[in-house]
């Protein structure tokens, strides 16, 4: 959904495991969390915070 990034909670190379957050997204006037869908490490990170995205925008890369 369009939002605001409001923070990126892991930096490159974090492990993350699945359902972690990684991602607090501001959309329609509500904090919405954004879950790790599985686990793995932080490739990329192609968001900053105060970033506007929209649907589909790819925000993070975890492999």
């Amino acid at each position: 959904m369009p939002g605001k990034i409001l923070k990126v909670a892991v930096s490159v190379g974090s492990p993350v495991k699945s359902g972690e957050i990684v991602i607090v997204l501001e959309a329609m006037k509500m904090e919405n969390e954004i879950f790790s869908p599985s686990d793995g490490v932080v490739k990329e990170i192609r968001c900053r915070e105060g970033d506007a995205v929209n649907t589909g925008d790819v925000m993070m890369v975890i492999a």
